[in-house]
């Protein structure tokens, strides 16, 4: 169990009907400090209201940190910029999951481990045929991730550390052998088997390209900006899809269903499908000579349409990860030459003005990771489709990370929001004849 490390830092006084009660307050390591109220309700019959939790701390966690004014984003106290240079994901993936960087040894384990488990159970090739071939890739990847526990249900013990420890590694490493065999159904082709002999995203690009009639080489930079993707989405805080995981954990739900809920949660078109809509934007734009129609339309406040992929709901500064993305995004682009492209022209354009105009300056409506990533997956031949589930592949570790953490942690309940009722009075039933 995680001792908690939260600091004492004073107390908060709430005065309400004529009396005063004291709350402590807490600080963390980073960010503002708390007010904790959970005996609030006990000593004050009172509940705090607080729609979305944006304002509400729903756990202790030293997994991710967001800085949203400043731009600041760091893994286990690591910069994204750092890591996203110097890093691997699967040296990320041990860094969220363990808490530091891996020494030489641990890491050549830690890759053994992954890679020798990416082959999925052969009758989940059964399970994927029962799917309509038209399904959304999110559809099939919440159905499969599901399922695991039925494939794989000697791990499903929460209270065995090492059942957790297996579950933990055979997600990783079975995410994105599930996440390209539903690309490919979903593209009509036959599955490709793993590769030990690849490194992990590189093993994930030949799964989705590879075809029987020809061999498949990876190119190297196409590998590292999709890796670089990887890293940037792997965790962010308490997020709605992360919120939904500890949820579901707080239950005692295996880890395989906490998993899938995550994955149900991020098909939202406001969270994983905002790389989806940006590039569905640039399709609909089509055209650089038709940026200033909708720009115009963007800077109006009675029209509905607004420019997707830029500024960001935490991020009130330029979002730490665009800037990372922004590079290697154009590394794909120059690496394939496809500047020259109507969609990618609309892009460049867009780009160009966010940066320089303004109104969007003023706004801080930065081009964010969503605008910069839904470029680069179209670049490297991922259809629109494919976009949410890629991000499910990257997320997939937070999670674990986030489940992890929260059955370690001795205060944690099952989660049991409140409400504030506003419906009908106590009342009395009437039979059906006399109403």
């Amino acid at each position: 169990m995680r001792e908690s490390k939260a600091a004492p830092a004073g107390k908060a006084t709430l005065t309400y009907q004529g009396k005063t009660h004291e709350l402590p307050a807490l600080s963390g390591s980073e960010g503002p400090n708390v007010i904790d109220v959970r005996k609030l309700y006990a000593d004050a019959d009172l509940f705090t209201y607080d729609p979305g939790f944006t304002s509400t701390a729903s756990c202790e966690s030293d997994i991710t940190f967001i800085d949203g004014d400043k731009g600041i984003l760091l893994y286990r106290g690591y910069p994204i910029e750092q890591l996203a240079e110097h890093s691997s994901f699967l040296e990320v993936c041990y860094l969220l999951l363990y808490g530091e960087l891996p020494e030489k040894k641990q890491l050549k384990e830690f890759d053994y481990t992954i890679t020798h488990h990416t082959m999925v159970h052969e009758q989940l090739a059964a399970f994927f045929r029962g799917f309509r071939r038209d399904a959304h890739p999110m559809a099939v990847m919440c159905g499969v991730v599901g399922a695991l526990s039925a494939f794989y249900h000697d791990s499903t013990d929460i209270n065995d550390p090492l059942q957790r420890q297996i579950a933990s590694h055979r997600l990783v490493a079975k995410i994105p052998t599930i996440a390209a065999m539903a690309f490919k159904y979903h593209i009509g082709h036959p599955f490709a088997y793993p590769l030990n002999s690849l490194g992990y995203t590189e093993n994930f690009l030949r799964m989705c390209f590879s075809v029987p009639a020809e061999e498949y080489k990876v190119n190297p930079v196409l590998a590292k900006a999709l890796d670089t993707i990887f890293i940037l989405h792997a965790d962010h805080e308490q997020n709605a899809s992360t919120s939904t995981v500890r949820l579901a954990g707080s239950s005692g739900a295996n880890p395989f269903a906490c998993i899938a809920a995550g994955i149900a949660c991020l098909w939202g078109p406001a969270h994983g499908g905002a790389n989806e809509a940006a590039l569905r934007m640039l399709q609909e734009i089509g055209t650089v000579d038709r940026i200033p129609e909708y720009v115009r339309r963007a800077k109006d406040k009675n029209d509905p349409f607004r420019l997707m992929g830029f500024g960001h709901r935490v991020y009130k500064n330029y979002d730490p990860r665009a800037k990372v993305m922004q590079k290697q995004c154009h590394a794909v682009l120059d690496e394939l030459g496809l500047h020259e492209t109507p969609l990618l022209k609309v892009a460049m354009e867009l780009e160009r003005i966010a940066l320089q105009d303004e109104y969007f300056v003023e706004k801080k409506l930065y081009p964010n990771i969503d605008f910069y990533s839904g470029i680069t997956l179209s670049a490297l031949g991922f259809p629109v489709s494919m976009f949410t589930a890629l991000f499910a592949l990257a997320r997939t570790v937070g999670w674990i990370a986030q489940w992890k953490e929260m059955l370690e942690d001795p205060h944690q309940k099952i989660g049991r929001p409140r409400q504030i009722y506003t419906g009908a009075k106590q009342r009395d039933y009437v039979p059906v004849d006399k109403r």
